[in-house]
């Protein structure tokens, strides 16, 4: 039985009700989670705002830093027993769950050198004036963190508000919270206040509404759906609460045919296979120019059908999805495509030990698909790559920018003046020129534009969404 972590202790919901853990590799109940309710996020922003006031709140950026980075050690200590919690909950193979664990020791790593570089600026103004500006904390912070990255979305989130000062209030998904429950309890243990950070499980439509309508959390930070979050600016705006959201993407890698194909072929099929393709910033659209399409089709498809799919412990290419409501949402995908005639180049293979009952999807590369199709427009979260081709440059702007997100975008050309117009010209909050992604660096500003969201996370600039700044005017003759 997992319990809620409020104010550095196990603490049972008062709705005594519970959530059962599914294993995706084979769709079994191996846990039970609390089912909570308003009272338990009541409880744990009481229990935040006294860290705040008089915990958490009162240490010196200095000390942030050092508790920062006691916990980063002690996150790199528990790696393995991280990634295995995260392995079971989430459906990720060995090495992507041993990834995040390292992952989320750097974010906190960089946060807890960044805590006392955190500066103000003086301003020049009028004769017999001294102005200068602060950056102040939030307050507390109220984190809705999704099931498919826990450990690393927790990491650039919470990471970011506490080296800011703030206290937190996380809601993880019903469908993971393992990982960060014992996070919080590896806080505690090195001694964290108490209430510094607090974790509550539960749906959400009941734990995660109920955290964006409390009026004592003073910033909310979500990643999720675009219907989601257009829920939670709306339950913010009627309290003025500022947000910050990251709301997924429908990513493009564009290949021009001057392209190192060498490099584009193993970038973009784990671009789009990684975490099962359930990855907000997948690359999801492979735009491709004419000249070199067919050749690039073919090489993929033969990469596709040698991609193997099985339990998340046998840490093969590709795991389960995370339930089986994401499987039939692929599936409904791939039916639509199979309805409109769109071909498939190839797909990759279920090994045949692996569990019936598991939530295993094949990779799957469509070529032609057509620009207004859902699949060139809808976020799919699954292993599933549409292929289209393109003439020219405008003409791979276009469709770059055809769809409702704007998140993450690769360019592969060794023309350098095409490089930066295309990076001028695409419409995202990350840009990739022959890479993609850049080994996930904790220190890129990561957001996006349009319904991708906005605000930043990740790197320094996230300190600037979770603090507010203060303008101070001495007169002194």
């Amino acid at each position: 039985m997992q319990y809620n972590f409020i104010a550095n202790q196990p603490t049972a919901s008062s709705s005594d009700r519970r959530i059962a853990v599914i294993d995706p590799s084979d769709g079994q109940v191996f846990d039970e989670l609390q089912r909570s309710d308003a009272g338990d996020i009541d409880a744990a922003v009481v229990a935040a705002r006294h860290s705040m006031d008089h915990g958490w709140g009162r240490l010196t950026a200095a000390e942030r830093g050092r508790m920062l980075m006691r916990l980063s050690n002690k996150v790199a200590e528990h790696a393995a027993e991280l990634a295995l919690l995260e392995q079971r909950d989430c459906g990720k193979p060995v090495k992507q769950a041993r990834a995040d664990a390292t992952a989320l020791a750097r974010y906190l790593e960089f946060y807890a050198g960044a805590c006392d570089k955190l500066h103000g600026e003086t301003l020049p103004y009028l004769d017999g004036y001294s102005v200068m500006t602060w950056r102040e904390p939030h307050g507390v912070t109220g984190h809705i963190v999704p099931w498919n990255y826990p450990m690393q979305i927790f990491g650039r989130s919470v990471g970011g508000a506490l080296a800011a000062g703030n206290t937190c209030v996380v809601k993880p998904s019903e469908d993971a919270c393992l990982s960060l429950i014992r996070v919080a309890q590896l806080a505690a243990e090195i001694g964290f206040p108490s209430g510094t950070i607090n974790i509550v499980t539960g749906y959400g439509h009941e734990v995660g509404d109920a955290l964006a309508r409390h009026p004592g959390i003073d910033h909310i930070s979500f990643t999720g759906s675009p219907s989601v979050g257009t829920l939670i600016q709306q339950v913010a705006a009627e309290r003025h609460c500022p947000v910050t959201l990251e709301l997924g993407g429908k990513s493009p890698q564009i290949v021009f045919a001057d392209a190192d194909l060498d490099a584009v072929i193993p970038t973009v099929i784990n671009a789009i296979v990684q975490n099962a393709g359930q990855t907000c910033s997948a690359g999801s659209r492979l735009l491709v120019e004419q000249s070199v399409y067919e050749p690039l089709l073919e090489r993929l498809g033969a990469a596709f059908a040698a991609l193997r799919v099985g339990p998340a412990a046998m840490d093969l290419d590709v795991g389960p999805l995370i339930r089986e409501s994401q499987l039939t949402r692929v599936g409904e995908f791939l039916a639509s495509a199979r309805d409109a005639g769109i071909a498939t180049v190839a797909q990759g293979q279920v090994v045949a030990d692996a569990p019936s009952t598991g939530y295993y999807q094949a990779p799957t590369l469509l070529r032609d698909v057509p620009v207004q199709h859902k699949l060139a427009q809808l976020e799919v979260f699954g292993p599933v790559l549409a292929a289209m081709a393109f003439t020219d440059e405008d003409q791979a702007v276009a469709l770059a920018n055809a769809t409702q997100f704007g998140l993450v975008a690769g360019v592969w050309t060794r023309d350098g003046g095409r490089q930066f117009r295309m990076a001028k010209r695409v419409r995202s909050g990350q840009v990739f020129i022959n890479n993609y992604g850049a080994g996930g660096g904790v220190e890129l500003p990561f957001g996006g534009v349009k319904s991708s969201g906005y605000g930043r996370e990740k790197g320094f600039e996230a300190l600037y969404g979770f603090t507010t700044l203060k303008t101070v005017a001495v007169r002194h003759g």
